[in-house]
């Protein structure tokens, strides 16, 4: 399973050729993404059609909320952290989440999940 963080989502919108060949590269795996991730994309919309393709394009994946427990670990990494490191709390939940998965959370943004100690980020693909 591929966990998609939402830098990585948004360049599929966008069509960016490299996220776009990754993408199909792909194959039979399957794409997941934490529910926050749509939450962020929606709430980056300026219209309802771009909300529209929005809910296409995740139709296809699996859309994965975190338990209460990923939640109660990522509220001690967040008040450990927030001052620390200025990460957010979207973020927190998102890495906690690919933490109970086990799984590496494909994004960009390596600085954003620094505090969350045991989460392994990939970069997916050259910008």
């Amino acid at each position: 399973m591929v966990f998609l963080d939402t830098d990585v989502v948004v360049d599929l919108l966008r069509r960016l050729p490299a996220a776009i060949e990754w993408f199909e590269n792909l194959n039979d795996e399957e794409i997941a993404l934490s529910g926050f991730v749509v939450m962020e994309l929606i709430q980056g919309c300026r219209a309802r059609r771009e909300v529209e393709i929005v809910e296409k394009t995740v139709r296809r994946m699996e859309i994965i909320w975190p338990t209460e427990d990923d939640c109660n670990e990522a509220l001690k990494v967040y008040a450990e952290n927030r001052l620390k490191h200025g990460i957010g709390f979207l973020d927190v939940l998102i890495g906690q989440t690919a933490v109970y998965l086990g799984l590496p959370l494909y994004t960009f943004n390596q600085k954003h999940y620094k505090a969350v100690s045991q989460l392994k980020t990939v970069q997916p693909y050259k910008r």
